[in-house]
């Protein structure tokens, strides 16, 4: 469920006219609804009640302050996977005991971070890492929590560029290596096993990929523990999926919840979740403006003010993104099938390939609908095009919490040889 629907002819977020704030902000820009952020955080913490678990949201999924500072205030905790990524929910008010740290590639520094402030876990994610984080803690004079992510070789996602749980995946440690890894815990100094963790990839509809992972982890968990090693955690990561489009058909949280309770009852084990997209996907859109129509032998090109440095997904992934008009189309409106493509220098630079929808005029405005997530994070600066621009709504007000930088601001880090001047 989301909070944008179509009142009095035009489309709103919340009480807010989507054109009202392209008026002020301009295009290309991201809208988010505190509404439904709010709401999906209570209904995964409603799915999951009675439980020990740790809500702990995907950093990287959006990560602007505003929308942390939200669901901070609804009790979430965060995942990061980088040392920026923790500064930025520290200075959202999440408190670091309810911080976890995962990532394939943390370096001495982030892991001094992590440690100093006092992190609930580190998800470590190789032998290397392990030793690594075991000398940083020993100079430091403190405990490294470890949950050591394990690769179950189970294959999931909806696309293989999201899916981690394959044996080929850069992801966690080999399933076989666990045991050892476990027992060479034991004997280095600053660290302890705290628990296991898994996650096995992105946009998962159907439950049993992630069943069979769970279950085969909750396995290695038992055995771990007869073999001496008191762990009280499982981390089994985030990865439901959400409808992108009226076919999709993921399973519900409340679903999802119940399969974790039927895989964990018993063991007396804190569970943690670290859901992003669930959270954020269906609370966001991006809002662009069409530039021109330009006919070609076999199709039309909807030109837009967006390319593919703002909104990544389709370029990357080929995701699909419903695409509404702001102006409501009545019955009498023509359909018309578009390519619809960016000013990027780039044949990847387009949004859809001979999508069918309402007919739009040069200078009217088009929405991608479930761009919360992964969209803003992902956008860049190519083609020296500034960062898309991002506004929060609450209610009937809305206020901008990233602003789009002016040129100069562009090229301040950016400097002359001497040889040059």
């Amino acid at each position: 469920m989301h909070h944008f629907n179509y009142e009095d002819g035009r489309l709103h977020c919340e009480g807010v006219d989507l054109n009202e704030i392209a008026d002020q902000v301009g295009t290309p820009v991201y809208v988010y609804s505190t509404a439904t952020l709010r709401r999906h955080a209570r209904v995964i913490a409603a799915a999951f009640d009675g439980m020990e678990c740790l809500i702990a949201y995907s950093v990287k999924a959006n990560g602007n302050l505003a929308v942390l500072k939200t669901l901070a205030s609804e009790g979430c905790g965060a995942d990061v996977v980088s040392g920026g990524e923790l500064r930025r929910a520290l200075a959202a008010g999440i408190p670091a005991e309810r911080i976890v740290f995962s990532g394939v590639g943390k370096t001495r520094d982030e892991m001094a971070l992590g440690l100093e402030t006092g992190i609930h876990q580190f998800n470590v994610e190789s032998g290397a890492e392990l030793i690594e984080l075991s000398e940083v803690a020993m100079s430091m004079g403190v405990v490294a929590p470890i949950a050591l992510r394990v690769n179950p070789d189970v294959a999931a996602g909806g696309h293989p560029n999201i899916s981690t749980g394959k044996s080929g995946d850069k992801f966690g440690v080999p399933w076989a290596d666990a045991p050892e890894l476990y027992h060479q815990m034991k004997a280095l100094p600053g660290v302890e096993a705290v628990g296991v963790d898994v996650h096995i990839g992105s946009q998962i509809g159907d439950l049993e990929p992630m069943r069979a992972a769970f279950e085969k982890t909750v396995g290695l968990v038992k055995f771990l523990r007869e073999a001496g090693h008191d762990l009280k955690r499982i981390d089994l990561g985030g990865g439901l999926g959400i409808p992108y489009q009226d076919s999709d058909s993921p399973a519900p949280p409340s679903d999802y919840a119940q399969m974790i309770r039927e895989v964990t009852e018993g063991l007396g084990l804190q569970v943690i979740l670290e859901p992003g997209r669930m959270i954020a996907g269906n609370a966001g859109v991006m809002v662009s403006e069409v530039l021109y129509h330009k006919p070609a032998p076999d199709r039309t090109f909807l030109i837009i003010d967006a390319g593919m440095n703002d909104l990544m997904r389709p370029a990357l992934y080929q995701a699909h993104h419903d695409i509404l008009p702001l102006a409501e189309p009545g019955a009498e409106t023509p359909r018309t099938t578009y390519d619809i493509v960016g000013p990027i220098c780039e044949s990847t630079d387009k949004f859809a390939a001979q999508r069918q929808m309402p007919e739009v005029a040069a200078g009217s405005r088009i929405a991608f609908m479930s761009s919360g997530a992964y969209g803003a994070v992902l956008s860049s600066q190519y083609n020296a095009r500034p960062l898309v621009a991002e506004v929060l709504v609450d209610g009937d007000q809305f206020a901008l919490v990233r602003r789009r930088p002016s040129f100069d601001e562009m090229i301040q880090l950016e400097q002359m040889p001497d040889w040059l001047t």
